[in-house]
């Protein structure tokens, strides 16, 4: 074996301080994953000998120790003033000869005597370890050609050790400069420049839930979605669901994909160049369901065979149509969070400056700092929110001082993204246009802790911040479970102990998700061509109106099931008002216009109607699709404001009708008790039913005569009011005497723990709370002894 390469076949983690992490971990998935089907492409690294060799020429090594001795990274144009010292002198001085002839040699058999293009990736010996990842430290080189180009590029890969980022990154990882080496690997290119490519987690990086396999892509060579400069699609994978052979793609996010890195022209200096992406592509997923579900796969072996969770790149050759991974490493930040969580909360809002993707679940403030190039950074200053278009490494030494930072591009695994989880301080991404909106020394608030979507407010709002220890929660002498709209937030919100879900919402879903009437998407060519030039932009990715509509709901759905399974996620079936649904695109069209739409058009009476029963059969394949497609058998089924029994029955034949019948498959069916007729007829509605759940925001309406809406009674509207309460008593009471599920899902029980306590006595058997109340509850219930 050469001192100075190694082929990657003969290679595996056990030579980390010979090749260093990335490339030991190339050989290991070549020799002992490929049988189990993870494909990586081919090539050789050269060794930590020949990089220490290539240092002792000259008294190199010395000259760099001695440089360093005396830096303060802190000092950022002295940091970038040394750097640059550091890699004059290694690219001055010549590779050994005998190291460049080894290369030569490998290169030569790595070929075949063909032209071919190959990748020089840098892999440090500190580099992929699970308490550190380096991402992004040090070089990498693209579509290169040739022995020369090659050499040029591993010597570059060598100074790369000393951009300014790196040695801030060992600096504040506390890893020894002069301990450290370097290898370059050389691979074979994959053409994704004419397919895709992307990064994959096997968690959650946000939540760090571990059942999914999160995936980013987009056109093009990966550097894009690596750097931040595209919004990618993102797709996330049920694990359960793919192991079981089920359809498993919990949910698709389209991007925006607005430009791809492709091959330079044949014989131009440059070897990549990026372009803009075609309109007709940027408007689909740049990855097919058999694709996704394929490196998935992959991604679970290995995860499984490295034995934590992994940070996996990934390219789609466009002209063999093969997927191949490029690199894996460990996930490094929330595959080491403790069994504590934090959660942020805004006591007040203000004008909203930017939007994006929201990254970390914090908030941060401070002065804003719009920097537009590299040169500008030292200009951040400690607690200073950083807005720029997008980062590189290069940003890394100031990204630690900032409170905050704001992108206009980028997606959820780009590099602002990345570095903001590991600072463990708040970022939001691909905002557009950030750097014009924010003005340079404005006060800003940077929120991440409202959902998927990101908002920088102007001034510097209050926030609270608490932090929870799971562990040290008492027993509860309740089943304590949870309110959950926003499917965004449900990997996060699973984390919080709990029994499940006793309130699935579905109007966040259709609102937000989808967006349109169901009525305009069953009649979609029958509308006119504003209309359908909306609905359009809305359903881009996905087959046809319909089809949008029920795999969009069914997205919504499964992500909040498959986060709390095994736990009962009870959906509530769409209880939007008429007025609600008129503002959905084309609503218009088909609503009434009521004087008050609280009593009106809603619930069990709107699902029985002829004219809006097709619109319900769509919501009934969404859950069958959910339920039966995705095994995620937890789902269970609420039937919203239900005022006769008569309507009972209508409902229950109809849902068995479309494929949801009680009994079949496990399947339950709930019903609200919301209006006094529920409590005081209880036990005939059960006839139709497998138990209950209290809306009490309806039902203390409805008792007291209060329209909850309006400001003037507002403060006459109290839940703990004696005749709400003696309908509640007479609603638990029939549940129980007939063995049947009883909970509570309205919002009584999060405003008001002393409720809460009298359920409890009452012998409730759940209580669902709004997500940031179930800690203060769980706390304040364990203090009341169970019902005998």
């Amino acid at each position: 074996m050469s001192p100075y390469v190694i082929p990657f076949e003969q290679l595996g983690m056990r030579d980390v301080e010979t090749v260093g992490g990335k490339n030991a971990s190339l050989g290991e998935m070549i020799s002992s994953l490929a049988q189990a089907g993870v494909q990586v492409p081919g090539g050789f690294a050269t060794t930590a000998h020949a990089y220490r060799e290539f240092l002792g020429q000259d008294g190199l090594d010395e000259r760099i120790r001695t440089e360093l001795a005396a830096l303060d990274v802190a000092d950022v144009t002295r940091l970038a003033a040394v750097g640059a010292r550091i890699r004059q002198w290694i690219l001055a001085t010549p590779l050994p000869p005998a190291c460049e002839a080894a290369v030569r040699e490998q290169l030569r058999s790595m070929s075949g005597g063909r032209d071919i293009a190959v990748a020089v990736r840098s892999s440090a010996t500190a580099e992929d370890l699970p308490e550190a990842s380096f991402a992004g430290q040090q070089e990498t080189f693209l579509n290169v050609r040739g022995e020369a180009a090659v050499l040029q590029a591993m010597h570059e890969v060598f100074a790369s050790l000393f951009n300014d980022r790196a040695i801030s990154y060992r600096v504040h990882q506390g890893f020894d400069h002069s301990a450290v080496a370097l290898s370059a690997g050389v691979q074979h290119m994959v053409r994704s420049d004419v397919g895709a490519s992307g990064v994959m987690f096997t968690l959650d990086t946000d939540s760090g839930f571990r059942d999914v396999v999160f995936i980013t892509s987009s056109w093009g060579l990966g550097e894009t979605v690596v750097q931040g400069a595209v919004n990618p699609d993102e797709f996330y994978v049920y694990k359960p669901a793919l192991r079981a052979g089920r359809h498993a793609i919990l949910r698709r996010n389209l991007g925006g994909k607005a430009i791809k890195m492709i091959y330079g022209p044949p014989g131009s200096a440059e070897r990549v160049t990026t372009v803009e992406v075609a309109g007709a592509d940027r408007r689909r997923f740049s990855l097919d369901d058999e694709a996704i579900n394929s490196l998935a796969r992959q991604a679970l072996i290995i995860e499984q065979h490295y034995g934590r969770p992994m940070d996996i790149e990934w390219g789609l050759d466009g002209e063999n149509g093969r997927l191949y991974i490029l690199q894996a490493r460990p996930e490094t930040v929330q595959s080491r969070a403790g069994r504590s969580i934090q959660r942020y909360a805004l006591k007040a809002t203000s004008r909203v400056l930017a939007s994006g993707r929201s990254i970390g679940q914090r908030i941060g403030a401070g002065t804003a700092r719009v920097i537009r190039s590299p040169k500008e950074m030292a200009r951040v200053q400690d607690g200073d929110v950083l807005i720029a278009d997008m980062t590189d490494p290069d940003w890394e030494p100031v990204m630690k001082r900032a409170a905050a930072i704001v992108t206009n591009r980028g997606g959820r695994t780009c590099h602002a993204a990345i570095i903001a989880r590991e600072l463990g301080i708040p970022a939001v991404v691909g905002c557009v246009d950030a750097t014009g909106n924010i003005r340079e020394g404005q006060q800003v608030t940077v929120s991440c802790a409202e959902g998927d979507t990101g908002h920088v407010y102007e001034g510097l709002l209050d926030f609270e911040r608490k932090q929870i220890e799971l562990d040290s929660l008492p027993p509860a002498p309740v089943k304590i479970m949870m309110n959950v709209g926003n499917p965004d937030r449900a990997f996060d919100f699973a984390a919080i102990p709990n029994r499940g879900v006793g309130l699935a919402r579905l109007e966040f879903i259709i609102n937000r998700m989808i967006g349109v009437h169901p009525r305009a998407l069953l009649e979609y060519a029958t509308l006119d061509g504003d209309t359908r030039e909306q609905i359009a932009g809305q359903m881009a990715g996905y087959a046809d109106p319909v089809s949008f509509y029920v795999e969009k709901l069914a997205e919504g759905i499964a992500q909040i099931a498959a986060a709390f399974a095994p736990e009962p996620v009870i959906v509530r079936l769409s209880d939007f008002k008429s007025n609600e649904y008129a503002n959905l695109i084309g609503g218009s069209r088909y609503e009434p216009t009521e004087e008050n739409p609280m009593l009106g058009f809603r619930g069990a009476a709107r699902y029985v109607d002829e004219t809006f029963r097709p619109c319900f059969e769509l919501e009934c394949r969404a859950i069958r699709r959910v339920r039966e497609l995705m095994g995620l058998s937890n789902v269970q089924v609420m039937v919203p404001f239900v005022r006769t029994l008569h309507e009972a029955q209508a409902v229950t034949q109809l849902l068995a009708g479309y494929g949801l019948a009680r009994g079949v498959e496990g399947l339950k069916l709930i019903m609200m008790c919301e209006l006094p007729t529920n409590a005081l007829l209880a036990g005939e509605y059960l006839e139709y039913f497998d138990g209950m759940s209290i809306g009490s925001n309806d039902m203390t309406q409805l008792t007291l005569g209060l329209d909850r809406d309006s400001a003037i009674v507002a403060r006459q509207f109290d839940e703990r009011d004696p005749a709400v309460r003696k309908l509640l008593a007479l609603a638990i009471a029939a549940c129980r005497e007939r063995g049947k599920y009883i909970g509570i899902c309205g919002q009584g029980p999060s405003d008001h723990p002393d409720l809460a306590r009298w359920l409890v006595e009452q012998g409730i058997e759940s209580i669902s709370l709004n997500p940031d109340t179930v800690v203060e509850t769980w706390l304040f219930l364990a203090q009341t002894p169970p019902r005998a």
